[in-house]
């Protein structure tokens, strides 16, 4: 018995997935995504993509809360819970997590990858 591939994507892949925008990331990752066992999103994502939107950085075809009910489920793209475990391990990151999570969201964002025993298919290389 293998295991299990669980893969959660960062914002920017999971809005280039969602609208077929493949030539934006390297084949492979696409692939990898699409023969994963589960592929979800962090809740920080939605947060992110309505916030995108609000201010005019991201067009949408819809309202966000539309275009979340279409690019989760359907697809087949879960959304991994935000529990108090990953709030608080958050805020213990190691010092080299730091480096790279400034934000408070990129914190549970990262927590999200590591409690859901996940690989990480994101645009800007963290360590996890």
């Amino acid at each position: 018995m293998g295991i299990s591939q669980i893969i959660v994507l960062d914002t920017h892949i999971w809005i280039w997935f969602i609208n077929q925008e493949f030539d934006l990331f390297p084949p492979h990752w696409r692939e990898a995504i699409e023969t994963a066992d589960k592929v979800g999103i962090s809740p920080v994502s939605c947060y992110e993509v309505a916030l995108a939107q609000q201010r005019g950085r991201l067009n949408l075809p819809c309202i966000a809360d539309r275009w979340f009910q279409e690019a989760l489920e359907p697809t087949g793209i879960t959304l991994f819970p935000l529990t108090a475990e990953i709030a608080h391990q958050a805020v213990n990151l190691s010092p080299v997590d730091k480096d790279h999570a400034r934000s408070k969201v990129i914190k549970l964002f990262l927590k999200t990858v590591r409690l859901n025993g996940s690989q990480m298919s994101q645009k800007y290389p963290l360590l996890v």
